[in-house]
């Protein structure tokens, strides 16, 4: 698949887009949207904002977790793992959201088919 193609999929050509956000009932909220605007673009950044804290989440962990590290609480290690449960709670609702924008391979296979048949 040649680039243009993978932005245009990626940008919301595909339906409506996974927004990183709950309603407040804990369901999914969705955009219909052409990958511009004032939600596409707030959408994107909390999503950079998520992945960036899972990745300090991540380092922070790492160094409570090594062999050299003071032995944390019961409390801090639970605090530890509901916010590491969070983050990837956070990274999974991303990559199924960029996921659906991208197009079907089985399409893509397909219409190269019938650009082959038709040359």
């Amino acid at each position: 698949m040649r680039r243009r193609d993978l932005y245009d999929a990626a940008s919301g050509g595909g339906g409506p887009r996974l927004l990183p956000w709950t309603s407040p009932e804990g369901k999914p909220c969705y955009l219909s949207t052409d990958g511009r605007g004032y939600l596409a673009t707030l959408a994107d950044n909390i999503e950079s904002v998520q992945i960036g804290m899972g990745r300090e989440l991540l380092e922070y962990a790492r160094d409570a977790t090594c062999p050299s590290a003071k032995i944390l609480t019961v409390g801090e290690y639970r605090w530890l793992a509901r916010r590491l449960t969070e983050a990837l709670a956070d990274a999974l609702r991303v990559a199924d959201s960029r996921g659906q924008r991208l197009p079907d391979r089985d399409e893509d296979e397909a219409d190269e088919d019938e650009a082959d048949e038709g040359a």
